[in-house]
Parts: C-alpha cells; sequence; structure tokens
C-alpha cells in the first residue's frame, strides 16, 4: 500500500524502534493470485550499458580471450610501481579506501545506569501472572558480558553489523532497543570520524593487469589471452555530459614473446567490426602515459555507417619497466575501451549521466503512454452489468437530441437474481435527453488530456493526439450500470445522473498517478470540462 513517507521519517526520528517494529504494517496482504506460483514475473527491457557489456564479453570470448576478474581495490605502492613518475597525478584522481575506527567504548556506573533507565522504560507493564512485576537491573555477571562483547568489537573480533544483535542476546531484549542504548548511552559511536588508508579503488584496468599478469605469465601457456570488462572509479572534479566518477571499461591483454602494436591493431579491428564499424584508422596518443612504451600508445578511430569516424578505444604496448616491477618478462599489449563511450554511440545519447542513470532523468511520456494511464474509475464487475452499459450508451446515443420530458428503456433482464428495468430519462421541458459534450472523446496530444467532440476546432487534437478510446458517455454509461448493478445487489432501484463535467472524476475517469505528476511537473493540462446531463433510472419489477 502507499504510505506517506515524511511521517515515517518523523516516525523514526522521535522513536526509532517503535518505528522499526511498525514497518510491516505499510505491507498489502497478497491476494491468493499474488502468491507464488501465480505471482509471475516476465522479461523486462535491458539497462543500455549491461546491454553493451553482455555484446562486448560475447564478442571477447568469441575471439578466444578467456574472461578474468582483476582486482578493485589497489594499494598506493602499485600505483607507484606502475606508473612510476607519472604516479601523482594519476594518484590525484583516485579515491582512498577509508572508514571509521573501532571506539574504546567505556562503560562506567554512569553508563550502566543509564542502560537500566532505558531497560526499564522497556519493560512489559504486566507480567506473567497478569500483574506488573518489579525491574529487575543488569547483573554483575551481565554487565561484564557487555563489557567484554564491547571490548570483542575494539579488537574486530566481532564486525559492525553484528553489535547490534550480540548486546541484545546478552541484555536478552528487543535489537531495537539496543539501537536506542548505543544512540542515547554512547555518543562515541555518532563522533567517530572516517580515516583513510593507503588502499585505492582501481581507477585504470591496468593497474589489475599488472598484479594478474605478474602471477600468472610464467605458469600459462603463452600467448595469453585474457579480458575483463569491470567498473573503474575516477574522483573527477565534476560529473558531465560524457564523464562519470564511475565507469566502465572493456580492456584486454596479450602478452607473449612475439606480441606487438600490430596485436592491437587486429584486436581492434575484430572487437569493433561486430558493432557495425567498416573501417579503422590508427594514430598515436598525445598523451604518451608512462606505463606504455615510447610511441606505442595508439587512438583508434573507426568507422561507422550512421556516426562516421569516431574515438572508440586506445591500445599500447606496456613499458618493460612496468614489468619488471611485477617480474614479467614477455612483451603486453593492452587495449581498453570505455562501454559508456560506445554506448553512447549505439544508443544516439549526449549524455552519458542519462544514459547512466535515466532513473534521475526520466523521459516526458509520450501521448500514447499517457494515454494508456487513463481509466474508468468505476465499471460494472458481472456479464449482465456490462451488457447494461453498452445498452445505455447505445440508446442514449441514439436518442440524445430528443426533448424532454421523454424516457427510452435501455434494458430489461436480470442482475444479482433481481428483476430490473433501466431507463434513461430526461425529466425536464425543453431539455434535451443528453447533454453535447456526451459525444465528445479524451485524447492526449502533446501531453495533454483533452475531451474534445468531432469539429473541424478539434481536428488537430483528433489526427495527431493518441485516442484513449473513451467517450463521456461510454464512461457515464458504466458508471450507471456500475451504481445500478451495486443497488441491485441490495435489492434496489436507483437513480444516477452525471451532470457538469469539471473534473475527470465527474465523467467517471481515473489518471494514475505517475501520469498525473508528468503533467504537474511539465506544465501540462487536463481539460474534460463540458455538460453532460445524462439520467439513468432503475426500476425493480414484480
Amino acid at each position: 500500500m502507499r504510505f506517506n513517507p515524511q511521517d515515517w521519517k518523523e516516525k523514526s526520528h522521535t522513536n526509532f524502534e517503535g518505528a522499526w517494529h511498525e514497518g510491516p504494517s505499510v505491507i498489502t496482504p497478497p491476494g491468493e493470485d499474488r502468491k507464488y506460483p501465480r505471482l509471475r514475473y516476465s522479461r523486462a527491457k535491458e539497462h543500455p550499458i549491461f546491454e553493451t557489456i553482455n555484446r562486448l564479453r560475447g564478442i571477447y570470448l568469441s575471439m578466444g580471450f578467456d574472461e578474468i576478474e582483476n582486482p578493485v581495490i589497489v594499494e598506493e605502492s602499485d600505483i607507484y610501481r606502475q606508473f612510476g613518475p607519472e604516479a601523482m597525478a594519476v594518484l590525484d584522481r583516485v579515491f582512498y579506501i577509508g572508514g571509521l575506527p573501532r571506539p574504546n567504548v567505556g562503560i562506567a556506573r554512569k553508563q550502566l545506569d543509564e542502560i537500566n533507565e532505558i531497560l526499564q522504560s522497556h519493560q512489559s507493564p504486566v507480567g506473567e501472572r497478569g500483574h506488573k512485576e518489579p525491574f529487575q537491573p543488569m547483573t554483575r555477571e551481565t554487565e561484564e558480558r557487555l563489557r567484554e562483547t564491547l571490548h570483542a568489537y575494539k579488537k574486530s573480533e566481532i564486525d559492525g553489523d553484528e553489535l547490534t544483535h550480540e548486546l541484545a542476546k546478552v541484555l536478552g531484549v528487543d535489537d531495537g532497543i539496543v539501537v536506542h542504548i548505543l544512540d542515547a548511552v554512547f555518543p562515541e559511536f555518532k563522533s567517530l570520524v572516517p580515516e583513510s588508508s593507503r588502499s585505492t579503488l582501481r581507477s585504470h584496468m591496468t593497474s589489475g593487469w599488472f598484479m594478474t599478469l605478474g602471477s600468472i605469465w610464467e605458469k600459462t601457456p603463452l600467448p595469453i589471452r585474457l579480458f575483463s570488462v569491470d567498473r573503474c572509479f575516477r574522483r573527477e572534479q565534476a560529473e558531465g555530459p560524457t564523464r562519470l566518477m564511475t565507469y566502465h571499461s572493456a580492456s584486454c591483454v596479450v602478452a607473449g614473446e612475439d606480441v606487438t602494436n600490430e596485436d592491437g591493431k587486429a584486436v581492434s579491428e575484430a572487437l569493433l567490426s561486430a558493432f557495425g564499424y567498416e573501417d579503422f584508422r590508427f594514430q598515436p596518443d598525445e598523451k604518451r602515459s608512462k606505463y606504455y612504451m615510447p610511441d606505442s600508445q595508439t587512438e583508434v578511430y573507426a568507422k561507422h555507417p550512421v556516426h562516421g569516424w569516431v574515438e572508440v578505444a586506445t591500445f599500447g604496448m606496456y613499458s618493460p619497466s612496468a614489468l619488471g616491477e611485477y617480474g614479467i618478462g614477455v612483451p603486453v599489449m593492452n587495449l581498453g575501451l570505455g562501454v559508456e563511450r560506445l554506448a553512447m554511440i549505439a544508443y544516439n545519447s549526449n549524455d552519458v549521466r542519462q544514459l547512466s542513470y535515466p532513473q534521475f532523468f526520466p523521459s516526458p511520456l509520450t501521448d500514447r503512454e499517457t494515454a494508456r494511464a487513463v481509466h474508468l474509475k468505476e465499471e460494472p464487475i458481472t456479464p449482465e452489468g456490462k451488457t447494461l452499459a453498452i445498452a445505455i450508451a447505445r440508446v442514449a446515443a441514439a436518442n440524445a437530441t430528443s426533448q424532454g420530458p421523454c424516457s427510452f428503456e435501455a434494458w430489461d433482464g436480470t442482475l444479482f437474481g433481481t428483476h430490473m428495468k433501466v431507463t434513461v430519462e430526461e425529466t425536464e421541458a425543453n431539455a434535451k435527453l443528453c447533454g453535447p459534450a456526451c459525444a465528445n472523446e479524451i485524447f492526449v496530444h502533446e501531453g495533454n488530456i483533452l475531451g474534445v467532440p468531432d469539429a473541424e476546432k478539434w481536428k488537430d487534437v483528433r489526427i495527431k493526439g493518441a485516442p484513449t478510446g473513451i467517450s463521456y458517455l461510454a464512461a457515464a454509461s458504466a458508471f450507471a450500470a456500475a451504481e445500478i448493478e451495486q443497488a441491485a445487489r441490495c435489492g434496489k432501484g436507483t437513480l444516477v445522473q452525471v451532470k457538469m463535467a469539471k473534473h475527470p472524476s465527474d465523467i467517471n475517469l481515473k489518471i494514475e498517478e505517475y501520469a498525473m505528476r508528468a503533467i504537474t511537473d511539465n506544465k501540462k493540462k487536463i481539460d474534460v470540462r463540458g455538460p453532460v446531463f445524462l439520467a439513468v433510472k432503475s426500476v425493480l419489477m414484480e
């Protein structure tokens, strides 16, 4: 069920334990049709980045490259070994890994008394025998076990995510009460400041390749052909249309005695031709990274039938100086390309942020998507009721211009075992059976939901807009049939009147909340105003 997140935020701040225990109240118990195995999930759409990754993996495998996972955490010392004099520039763009220190939590008499007060405040008011029992503070044994548990946490014998549960076992209380105790009695936990280590998150896949090759090159038949498609992390000053702080690198290495830069050209063509690139151009990369041999770092430009010449990859030969740091004694060619860049080209995107995180950049709903969000608010549920709705609409349309007072029989039949007669009527003199808006239909045009007649003025809306397939008369007739059906269930007749429409609900329309939000956010409008004036009467027949 829906719930107010602000209410829960306030509840959590006021009484975290109570809010936590109350959490399951927002779950709607599933009906039988919403339980497994009747509940099923069907195939949905892929994310563009991961679709590109899957294609790259398949291509690499078809080229005879084995897949490998390189280390994500790289020590600072490895950066110096790999990049030499460039290390400081590289480290300026890496994320160092930090963490919270383990606090040295002391438990004096003051803290023990505060814990006893909290335990007493959460004591059940009624004991097992039906009357309130006196509160029993912690025993000396419990106090000592409490100290031992916190000391074990300090020594990392207990993980942080296990501390609450371990303390709850010592005190014999619920985890939620322990959370309250930690928050109220031990301010040390809230005042902790992260401390950085000398470990970094991988900023270049190269960092992992040196470590991997150093471990296997003498234990594996040559040449070695490996690939990895995985995340890298780069501490950019700011993210932008072409730059993210975390991105995917599709990287490979070929290591062997006879490997040269020509392997880079051959791998580039084999890899990129599978993405539709037809021709290739190689030119020296001006960046000249020091972990590559001089004059080997090469940019790959590929010609696409739609996008023309595009820079898509870089390759080069690792410097023997860097290889020597890891004891690697054969030449190594490395090629890498940015998955996001390749996906941007494939999906005609001009902003990598929108391509990677579309949930933060929602696309405007199309008119057809909005039309799918327009429903009837009420409908009859029985076959007879559905037939009744059609009959009401048919009779009303056929006699719409008849002058009142008038009455036309629409249906004679049985609903829920009750014999009913239903008429469409107008009791006032000189008034037509149906108001002029009965003939209006609901269209979505340029994001607006509009109720329009079949007139020249609204020709563009009816031709270019997306039809919902719902007319005012059909919606009103369904509402009348649903009300008559409900009355028949109770063994009664009823009079249903739909008068002037100002809002969607006035003509029995319901618009999904996501579509309403899109209309509001994009300053679109809903205009279903109009005089409907339809009256439908049901009478019990003896």
